[in-house]
């Protein structure tokens, strides 16, 4: 059986090597990209089963790219799970913000977690949403 494929997309880079050893620890085949526009390139390439997305990034922020993804009707199937220092209050009053001027309603996310993650959060989430890893 084939190794479930999350894309993760964080512009720190000790955050996505954090996330990359779990993944990859626990049986899942992580993809690693530091920003939004490198990780909606290869959410297209790769048609990833999980993606888990930095909300605040420079240039393409995390936001960009789930308007991005949840657009696309291939990718908006792709479970996601916001990731950020923000807490989750904030992030969900800016949500209603961009739907406020959006002309189609924007879904919430699967799961939003803050920053520092929790391992053993990250993985129950991850199980839950795409199923154990293959080890």
């Amino acid at each position: 059986m084939k190794k479930k494929r999350v894309l993760i997309v964080d512009d720190e880079m000790d955050m996505r090597i954090f996330i990359t050893t779990l993944l990859e620890t626990s049986g899942y085949a992580p993809v690693a990209t530091r920003d939004g526009e490198q990780g909606f390139d290869k959410a297209k390439e790769m048609v990833p089963d999980l993606i888990i997305l930095d909300v605040m990034m420079p240039g393409e922020g995390g936001v960009q790219m789930y308007n991005n993804l949840k657009a696309d009707p291939v990718l908006k199937k792709v479970p996601i799970v916001m990731l950020s220092a923000i807490a989750r209050k904030t992030f969900g009053h800016y949500l209603k913000m961009l739907e406020a001027r959006a002309t189609v309603p924007l879904p919430k996310p699967e799961a939003y977690l803050e920053k520092p993650p929790d391992a053993n959060e990250l993985l129950k989430i991850t199980t839950q949403l795409i199923g154990p890893g293959q080890i």
